[in-house]
């Protein structure tokens, strides 16, 4: 940092510079993230809350007091009014938190002082920070014929040392929903903590549910779910970060609070101490200007053209691993690697993901993709295919 500070334009002007290498949702070439373009009301309403932080509650009432909104609100949306949590940075801060908040528990109520946790081999990765950080020793069950959480492997897994189980409802490379209902009666007779993850598929799977689909229950409605992760950031429209962390009781956020006493709380159970409101107030306006008929409008639309999309890439000669259960499109090539395929499509401008279980190219149909964007990559997928 120089000594003497450089004009407004200036710093603006490098910004620009900055931000031309970046590639944006918009262009429609951003095919392999779970995020999205932010909704204007939701931009709007989080450069409002700024300067509030929920980490010192006290000082920001209103904050506050949207966010125990935003909490009931997607509660109800989960099966169930009576939650608490909070509104944090993401799928990863959430799932830490569940983690913590079970060897806690289990540590109180059990007394287990060395403890494990079970989660499938498709689990999210964050999974494996929150082992670390928190000293568990990670369990990974096997994955059946169509990806999902295999029920024999769990069971073989389970131990008394086990304080939980994670399932998973939209699975990070091929958008698979575990068999939770199976998970939450084993998990009930035994009183093992059982988290879900839904950061992809929190915000989509009770919209699509409402308009005829028929996923598999997930959510507070079985009896045996103890904590759901939830990203308003992703299939919810708001800005990032915007992540969700809800819990059936308040016992097990009470298991993992420390005394504040400088604060205006006098205890606080978030890994982040000082914590934004501005992503608070753009899930309470969104949530509030969308509607339950906005989100299925936007769910119903990606899984539409996840059906383009899935059907384009088998006339283009490619195989996909699995059928699309949410709106994520893995396939993959008889002639060549998914590597070969993500970088000829690199040259092309796209920007895809590889899943590693197994190996292929991974395409999520977020908000931000358009018809006209799924057209033309297919057109360059074909020609890609042609010339291998």
């Amino acid at each position: 940092m120089e000594d003497k500070g450089i004009s407004k334009k200036e710093v603006f002007d490098d910004l620009k510079e900055f931000k031309k290498q970046d590639m944006n949702y918009r262009s429609g070439r951003i095919l392999g993230s779970m995020c999205t373009c932010p909704h204007p009301v939701g931009v709007e309403a989080y450069t409002m809350f700024l300067e509030s932080n929920l980490g010192d509650p006290g000082l920001f009432k209103g904050t506050k007091a949207m966010e125990d909104d935003v909490i009931t609100m997607l509660g109800e949306l989960l099966g169930k009014r009576d939650v608490c949590g909070h509104i944090i940075t993401g799928g990863t801060e959430a799932n830490i938190m569940a983690m913590r908040a079970a060897r806690n528990s289990a540590r109180i109520l059990k007394g287990i002082r060395d403890p494990e946790i079970i989660v499938p081999k498709s689990a999210h990765f964050s999974f494996k920070k929150a082992a670390d950080m928190l000293c568990l020793k990670l369990r990974e069950a096997d994955l059946d014929e169509n990806y999902c959480m295999d029920m024999d492997s769990v069971k073989e897994l389970l131990t008394d040392k086990t304080v939980a189980v994670v399932g998973v409802a939209g699975t990070t490379e091929l958008g698979k929903v575990d068999p939770i209902e199976e998970l939450s009666k084993i998990c009930y007779k035994k009183n093992i903590y059982l988290h879900v993850d839904a950061a992809f598929a929190g915000f989509s799977i009770p919209f699509l549910n409402e308009m005829g689909y028929n996923f598999p229950k997930f959510d507070f409605n079985l009896p045996g779910v103890c904590s759901i992760t939830i990203d308003p950031h992703k299939m919810g429209l708001a800005p990032i970060p915007t992540g969700g962390i809800l819990f059936r009781e308040k016992r097990y956020l009470k298991a993992m609070s420390v005394e504040t006493p400088y604060l205006t709380e006098d205890r606080q159970s978030t890994i982040v101490g000082t914590r934004t409101g501005a992503s608070t107030a753009a899930t309470w306006a969104l949530m509030k200007y969308m509607g339950r008929e906005g989100y299925r409008k936007v769910a119903g639309k990606c899984m539409e053209l996840t059906g383009t999309l899935a059907q384009g890439i088998r006339e283009s000669g490619f195989k996909l691993v699995t059928e699309p259960q949410l709106n994520i499109v893995a396939f993959q090539s008889g002639n060549m690697s998914p590597d070969e395929i993500a970088d000829l499509l690199k040259e092309k401008g796209w920007a895809v993901s590889i899943a590693s279980y197994p190996r292929a190219i991974r395409i999520i149909v977020m908000p931000h993709l358009k018809e006209e964007h799924i057209k033309t990559f297919l057109m360059d997928l074909k020609d890609i295919n042609h010339g291998s």
